[in-house]
């Protein structure tokens, strides 16, 4: 059995530079006034695309600033299943975690480039509740992939989930803080790396005594 996906077709790819378009204009245009400021019409007509075409890629204004939970869905997934051999689930999401933050990716990487966007992120209650709202999706999505991973270990999945993202986004934002008050990110970056690793150890080694104990109590 081939488990290879097709290719993408000439509409999948249009479709998808249409909502690249989309994304990066609305985002210069709420980093230049402020997010509450910019309407949908004036997204669609700086983008050259009609409100019902931003509607069908973005039902929610949101999006168009943080478009990036299908990615990050997929670098969980993609850590978890392609995994070494002898690797754990939550071994494999640490590495990968640690290896954005080495790059300036707006996805996990560190750049002194970002802080406007954070610092717009920080100052919109919708866009905080919406952050908030993608890494509770982020929570579920790592908790499958960890069910699927070690099924005879399901019912410990979404605890473990919850705790590993829990301790990479204080991480984060700590780093985050840090330049936002104007540290450069060449100067973050080794902290945050060695947070990461120091918190997310902690949380499988804390997982596995849970389970340990559990087993003892049977």
């Amino acid at each position: 059995m081939n488990d290879t996906p097709a290719p993408p077709t000439r509409r999948d790819r249009r479709k998808a530079q249409t909502r690249q378009r989309i994304s990066d204009v609305a985002t210069v245009l709420f980093l230049r006034h402020g997010f509450d400021q910019v309407t949908v019409g004036q997204i669609a007509e700086a983008a050259d695309v009609s409100k019902v075409t931003v509607f069908n890629h973005f039902p929610r204004k949101e999006d168009m600033l943080l478009d990036r939970g299908p990615e990050a869905a997929r670098l969980i997934t993609d850590a978890v299943g392609d995994r070494a051999p002898g690797e754990t689930p939550l071994g494999a999401l640490r590495r990968v975690l640690v290896e954005r933050a080495r790059t300036e990716e707006p996805l996990g990487g560190f750049a002194d480039r970002f802080t406007e966007f954070w610092r717009l992120v920080a100052d919109s209650p919708a866009l905080r509740d919406r952050a908030r709202e993608l890494y509770q999706e982020l929570e579920s999505v790592l908790a499958e992939c960890l069910a699927e991973a070690n099924p005879e270990r399901r019912a410990d999945a979404a605890l473990a989930a919850a705790l590993a993202l829990a301790a990479y986004r204080t991480a984060f934002h700590a780093a985050a803080s840090r330049m936002l008050a104007g540290t450069p990110a060449a100067e973050v970056v080794d902290d945050h790396i060695a947070a990461v690793e120091r918190s997310l150890r902690a949380v499988e080694h804390a997982v596995e005594c849970a389970v340990e104990r559990a087993a003892d109590e049977r």
